[in-house]
């Protein structure tokens, strides 16, 4: 995950408009941003064509695309989430990078959105940590004008639905969305582009091919609530161990119909010396 966009720290109004000439040391040219009163509107260049602005200056791209942007996205994570008849396990690293290097070891990637709901991190640090939380907000109303629980199918909707509308804009999002409602435990993917899948199993994240290797190994309906538990924690490790950019703690939260538990959060090198222990006792 890239810390490269992390909570900005208060500003007085008056300073949130500068000079169109202005430009950063980094060369790149500064347009003025729109005066904004309201501290929960989300800021945007004021330039004729934002969404090509930031497209062209901040976009999230693969391989060497970036390559002439002044500011990059140097992302890593590992997030992952399951469905199974006991329930639904999330399990996450904890580690920030930007590029090679470590920002933070204590990033809290699961974003518990409300008793019944959580939310994922993978991207940029700052993009999921705003939308997620606007997102809390829009199923709190959600419940206070219908008098009962947002769906996890809607809340999701809800989260596409404002990712659409700052599609092109340079947004770096990928998430799951999960929990249970009155159809039984749910678990969906959205993301940046306003993409939204619903499925039984997801790993998203720099590390979600090591994850997905372990995943698709030993995955089962059927897993008991401790094996279901072990694969969480085994997958995230084995990614951890493999891909740079993920590390620090695994946190782990299980799903049930009564709500989500947080079942533990291990550091992942305290799990390299448990899982080399039994491999050794295998082998012996």
């Amino acid at each position: 995950m890239s810390s490269l966009l992390g909570e900005a720290p208060s500003i007085p109004v008056d300073l949130l408009s500068c000079p169109s000439s202005s430009s950063l040391s980094l060369g790149l040219s500064v347009p003025s941003f729109t005066t904004v009163t309201d501290p929960s509107s989300f800021l945007i260049p004021n330039v004729a064509d934002p969404a090509f602005y930031c497209s062209k200056n901040f976009a999230s791209a693969s391989g060497d695309k970036d390559k002439d942007q002044v500011v990059k996205f140097a992302k890593g994570t590992t997030t992952l989430a399951f469905k199974f008849n006991e329930g639904i396990i999330v399990s996450v690293d904890s580690r920030s990078t930007m590029g090679a290097y470590i920002a933070s070891q204590t990033v809290k990637k699961i974003i518990e959105i409300n008793p019944f709901l959580l939310g994922t991190m993978a991207g940029g640090a700052a993009d999921c940590s705003f939308w997620e939380r606007n997102l809390g907000q829009q199923c709190r109303l959600y419940e206070l004008r219908n008098k009962k629980r947002i769906s996890v199918a809607a809340a999701s909707k809800l989260l596409a639905n404002t990712m659409n509308s700052y599609r092109g804009y340079g947004l770096s999002m990928g998430t799951m969305v999960t929990g249970w409602d009155d159809t039984g435990p749910q678990l969906y993917y959205v993301d940046n582009d306003a993409t939204r899948l619903h499925d039984n199993l997801f790993s998203v994240g720099s590390g979600s091919t090591y994850a997905y290797g372990v995943l698709d190994t030993f995955y089962r309906p059927d897993l008991t609530v401790a094996e279901a538990i072990d694969l969480g924690k085994r997958a995230i490790y084995h990614a951890t161990h493999r891909d740079a950019y993920s590390g620090g703690i695994n946190n782990l939260y299980h799903v049930k119909e009564d709500g989500w538990t947080k079942i533990h959060a291990i550091d992942v090198n305290q799990l390299h010396y448990e899982f080399r222990d039994e491999k050794n006792e295998m082998v012996a």
